[in-house]
């Protein structure tokens, strides 16, 4: 009986614990329901725009469109930058997995070298894992194909197609459109978080010339397109699209027969060849030799390739136009026969009696003219028509180093141009003040007497030189050398003119002043005695002009020997020419400097004539006649006279000039 109801009592307690249970397992259930409600309300509800956003992330992914480079034309047309199709291999980090062991892998299929791997991972630690980044740039037709039968062994990595840049005219514009080449990590540093922005999708830089000076005219804005992706990361489809902005075209100043004209003539000759049109300041040839092929950089160039340029002896990839300095030799004296007439220091009657030595009063030592004996009685037009050094060594000291520094200054010497390249070089023009930051011992005269004819210090680059030249012909009105003529928004587009005004006043306080040194520079070439006789032959216009001829010697050897040959003053000459016309109203300024000539006249001379030969028939005009080649140049340096035993640094007064390879402290050749 006691067993029984302890069984009853039990049964009992049992269904009260299942109550009990079931009524917590209950409130379990709808404290669970009210967690998922409430989750329910902060994802759908409170947060539902975020999280609908991220869901769509994970469906659509944004990719940027590159924007087509801006062409590049000469001033009539002539296509020089061209956009040519090409494919490139692209990986998406996040989905390659191991980046190491898919390159390892990926270069059995496709050939991969050092220089690829090394841009490519410098790119991918500035890049965020879901976006595309280069790794090997145009691709072959070979390579595309073993990479598509082998795609399924590489996720992330795709052949993707883009524009690459090509020359068209090859080596002939290197030093002045230069070349774009592949952004690397450097690039990416150097730029803000908009810039770095306008370059998504962008494979390629301005790296030199005309292409990294106005980048941001061809380089554009990128687009952007949503694509709908797979788990995989494939397209499925494109869902919007916001298209690029192509970069401006641009035309250039130059004109490609010009260019061309000036290469040829150059002859492969080390030195530069520019011209520009004195009325503006557009330049209308530049050309440096030696030159290179700008299209093997474009895509990243050759280690073999690299080293054939960087240590060849002529330097191809040196642009001596822009950056190569020079002693002007006497291609000055006409510019310091017109700061003699603008400061009142010399009328251009006034004479000077050339004996073939010029001594500073009070000292022995004297400083020779090119001609034994001298010129005799010589005036402005006559000094520099036979380039008589007498008359340039009296005025120069006359004018003193502070005023000639400031004269040569304000015709652009000693500073960079402006010219809308990068990397143009100052140059040295002699003063005072270069001189004391250099060196404690003072000026001396004797420094002053050489600079008057262009050695000493003096160190010119030849967009300098051609400058000035425009500079006086142009009646003394300063242009900036520029090279940029027009832009356009595209191929249908209007070109749209750009605006380079004069930099300042005209720096000639009379047009008599011009008169005066323009009919000596017309009598170099025209007069029959002048330095540059017979370059005028068969033109049909006047042209004037300066030769010079700057000396170099070494302090370790003699000093010039007058009994070489020509073969052996071309090694230690440097020649040049300059030239304008036609010379009462002047539309071309031709500036030629080779490094290596035995006379200006004869050497640069022609080089110069044969430029302007080729201005006259783009002007629409009949090519002129050129002088007979069986008759080479007359000049008065062709046969010179022994020099007065003195030097630069013999000469009381006088310091060496600042290398081993210095200019002595007179200048022969047909600029004497």
């Amino acid at each position: 009986m006691s067993l029984r109801r302890a069984s009853i009592k039990e049964l009992r307690g049992e269904v009260a614990l299942f109550r009990r249970r079931a009524l917590a397992g209950f409130a379990l259930i709808l404290l669970g329901l009210a967690g998922v409600v409430t989750r329910y309300v902060y994802l759908q509800v409170m947060h539902h725009e975020e999280f609908a956003a991220r869901s769509e992330q994970n469906r659509v992914k944004p990719r940027a469109i590159p924007p087509a480079r801006g062409l590049i034309y000469d001033r009539n047309g002539v296509l020089l930058a061209d956009n040519v199709p090409a494919f490139r291999l692209e990986v998406t980090p996040e989905q390659a997995g191991n980046l190491d062991t898919m390159l390892a892998e990926l270069g059995t299929v496709v050939p991969l070298s050092d220089e690829d791997i090394a841009t490519f991972k410098k790119q991918v630690k500035q890049s965020r894992r879901f976006e595309g980044v280069p790794l090997k740039l145009k691709l072959t037709e070979d390579e595309i194909g073993r990479f598509a039968v082998n795609r399924w062994r590489f996720p992330g990595v795709d052949v993707v197609p883009y524009l690459t840049r090509r020359y068209t005219m090859g080596a002939l514009f290197a030093h002045v459109i230069g070349y774009v080449s592949r952004i690397d990590a450097d690039d990416l540093d150097r730029m803000d978080d908009d810039e770095e922005a306008s370059y998504k999708g962008t494979t390629h830089i301005g790296r030199i010339g005309i292409e990294r000076s106005y980048e941001k005219l061809l380089h554009g804005e990128p687009g952007y397109e949503l694509v709908e992706v797979n788990a995989d990361g494939r397209t499925q489809a494109v869902l919007d699209t916001t298209p690029p902005t192509p970069g401006k075209n641009l035309y250039l100043t130059i004109d490609v027969r010009l260019q061309k004209a000036a290469k040829d003539a150059m002859n492969g000759r080390a030195g530069a060849a520019i011209a520009i049109d004195p009325r503006n300041g557009q330049v209308l040839a530049f050309v440096s030799e030696p030159d290179y092929d700008p299209n093997l950089f474009v895509n990243g160039i050759s280690h073999a390739d690299y080293t054939e340029l960087t240590t060849a002896a002529d330097k191809p990839l040196y642009n001596r136009a822009l950056r190569g300095v020079y002693p002007p030799g006497s291609t000055v004296k006409p510019f310091l026969a017109l700061g003699g007439l603008t400061m009142g220091l010399r009328r251009p009657g006034d004479t000077v009696l050339s004996t073939g030595e010029f001594c500073i009063p009070g000292q022995s030592r004297c400083y020779r003219d090119d001609k034994r004996g001298g010129d005799g009685t010589v005036n402005m037009m006559q000094a520099i028509e036979h380039s008589t050094n007498t008359y340039f060594y009296k005025l120069a000291l006359d004018m003193g180093i502070d005023r000639l520094s400031d004269w040569m200054g304000r015709l652009g010497f000693g500073k960079k141009t402006g010219i809308d390249l990068v990397g143009e070089v100052e140059g040295i023009l002699p003063s005072r003040e270069w001189k004391a930051t250099r060196s404690k011992s003072g000026w001396f005269p004797g420094e002053t007497i050489i600079a008057g004819i262009g050695q000493g210090y003096w160190a010119v680059t030849p967009i300098q030189l051609a400058h000035a030249l425009a500079t006086f012909a142009g009646r003394g009105v300063p242009y900036t050398p520029h090279l940029l003529l027009d832009t356009q928004d595209g191929v249908d587009a209007p070109r749209v003119a750009q605006s380079f005004p004069p930099t300042g006043p005209s720096v000639i306080r009379k047009p008599a002043d011009w008169d005066a040194v323009n009919q000596g520079m017309i009598a170099v070439i025209n007069s029959g005695k002048g330095t540059g006789k017979k370059l005028g032959i068969g033109f049909p216009y006047v042209i004037a002009g300066k030769s010079g001829t700057a000396e170099r010697f070494s302090r370790k050897t003699d000093a010039y020997d007058t009994n070489k040959n020509k073969a052996y003053l071309a090694s230690r000459h440097r020649a040049l020419f300059i030239a304008y016309t036609p010379a009462e109203d002047p539309k071309i300024a031709v500036a030629v400097v080779l490094e290596a000539g035995a006379w200006g006249a004869e050497d640069s001379g022609p080089i110069a004539r044969k430029i302007l030969d080729q201005w006259v028939v783009d002007e629409g005009g009949p090519r002129p006649v050129d002088p007979d080649p069986n008759t080479p140049v007359t000049t008065s340096d062709a046969a010179p006279e022994p020099p007065v035993p003195a030097s630069a640094s013999s000469v009381q007064g006088a310091q060496p000039a600042p290398s081993d390879s210095a200019a002595m402290p007179y200048d022969n050749g047909d600029d004497q």
